[in-house]
């Protein structure tokens, strides 16, 4: 390991690390990152585990992201090359065979769109769809006057008090919360669930999801770190961190795992927040500032995905399962893993469930939702892993919005990133590129062009 002295230590090589790298090197900043995994990307990552390529978990890309395309831009990765664009998204409820498909595409596919909205009555009625009305107006009210206020409201609870029907509730508000950030409309934050829609509302014409054509690593991160390399930073694999460098109040570098230090100007906190509270705990145990960040509470990430010897379905896109186990899937034989025969990644909820639960019986739990949904999972299935995490998010719940961090902390040499940090998109790709350049900014002492 190199001992010179670096102007950046950026501790993860998730987008939050990558984004902040890419804004300083571009500024003429020498910066090195660190990345204890044997890959770069942290959750936005893709490996092979003892023979079957898995991801960090299931992504879509939505398209009226700005930051992340910018960042992709400047790494000269081209979003259509990266991404296959889906005009649609399905709903399917647990009694094997009601099914409702959704247009998401409004330049690329209007009528879709527009009969989705208005269609779907199976899934949801008209009285159902009226009931949202109140509660939609009044949320996107609350989030540009008092935001605080829609925090201490869960979705559930915001929406009863606004007359939101049983229906409704059930079938368009749970997977709009357990299909995206896992958890149930009861426990995920009013706050967030606006938040993460609203900045969509002036880009409608954007509205769209993309799938990766690859792994991650392979299609996003690679050419990022590729870039960062052409630009003369360097990023380490295989190098966990286990302690900041702390003298007379400042940070001043890094100890690594292996024994060695590294010095700098500055450090770049950049991990998922419990290996954040992990590295600040012992130097800054106690002090005002890190008290909210310790008490920002986690939750557990759970996916299954499975290798099956043909497609599950016959097109590759985003499906939401409630009432299951099964909060959202997506078939990827077409698109991101496009080796095997069939390919499916599927997110679980409440993660809580199956965090300790053996693989087998998840296995199992799952092909029973699965059958619920019209889905003949067991047949097909193959090979299956477990990806698990037991504490790499924030929890989204409500409360959480007051304790979560700015990136710009009271510690000389010091700053944080990642999508647990302040920033107005939340646990997404787009909040972890945000989080990154704001930590930059904290960096270089001055807000960035």
């Amino acid at each position: 390991m190199n001992t010179q002295k670096w102007d950046t230590l950026i501790i993860g090589s998730g987008l939050a690390g990558l984004s902040c790298g890419l804004e300083l090197a571009e500024r003429g900043q020498r910066v090195h990152i660190l990345e204890a995994a044997p890959y770069p990307g942290g959750r936005t990552s893709n490996w092979s585990d003892t023979g079957m390529e898995v991801e960090s978990g299931f992504h879509k890309y939505i398209g009226f992201y700005q930051a992340l395309p910018d960042l992709l831009r400047r790494a000269g990765i081209k979003l259509n090359t990266m991404l296959t664009w889906e005009k649609t998204f399905e709903i399917r409820l647990p009694d094997g065979e009601t099914t409702g498909e959704y247009g998401i595409a409004p330049l690329k596919s209007p009528i879709k769109t527009v009969s989705g909205a208005f269609g779907n009555s199976d899934i949801l009625s008209a009285v159902d769809k009226a009931s949202l009305m109140p509660f939609v107006a009044e949320g996107l009210r609350l989030l540009a006057e008092d935001p605080m206020e829609l925090d201490t409201y869960s979705v559930a609870e915001f929406a009863r008090k606004h007359g939101v029907k049983e229906g409704a509730l059930d079938n368009i508000l749970t997977p709009l919360t357990s299909g995206v950030l896992f958890l149930p409309p009861d426990r995920y934050s009013a706050l967030v669930f606006f938040g993460l829609f609203a900045p969509g509302l002036p880009r409608f014409y954007k509205l769209q999801l993309g799938a990766f054509n690859g792994g991650m690593t392979d299609v996003m991160i690679a050419p990022i770190v590729a870039k960062l390399e052409s630009l003369g930073s360097r990023v380490s694999l295989n190098s966990p961190v286990s302690a900041l460098s702390v003298k007379e109040g400042r940070v001043t570098g890094v100890s690594l795992a292996d024994g060695s230090t590294l010095d700098a100007d500055h450090v770049v906190l950049a991990t998922e927040v419990s290996a954040a509270k992990h590295l600040l705990q012992p130097a800054f145990d106690g002090e005002q500032w890190l008290r909210p960040l310790q008490a920002l509470p986690t939750m557990p990430d759970v996916t299954i995905q499975l290798e099956l010897s043909e497609p599950l379905l016959p097109q590759d896109r985003a499906t939401f399962g409630p009432g299951t186990c099964i909060g959202s899937f997506s078939e990827q034989s077409r698109t991101t893993f496009r080796g095997v025969p069939g390919r499916v990644s599927m997110i679980l909820t409440p993660p809580e469930e199956f965090i300790e639960m053996p693989d087998e019986l998840i296995f199992e739990r799952v092909c029973e939702d699965a059958d619920k949904l019209g889905l003949g999972l067991r047949a097909a299935a193959t090979d299956y892993r477990v990806i698990r995490r037991p504490d790499h998010f924030y929890a989204v719940q409500p409360g959480s919005e007051r304790l979560r961090p700015e990136q710009r902390t009271p510690v000389p040499g010091l700053s944080l990133a990642g999508d647990y940090t302040r920033q107005p998109m939340y646990a997404t790709m787009e909040g972890a590129v945000l989080s990154g350049r704001k930590a930059a900014e904290a960096v270089l002492g001055r807000e960035l062009d």
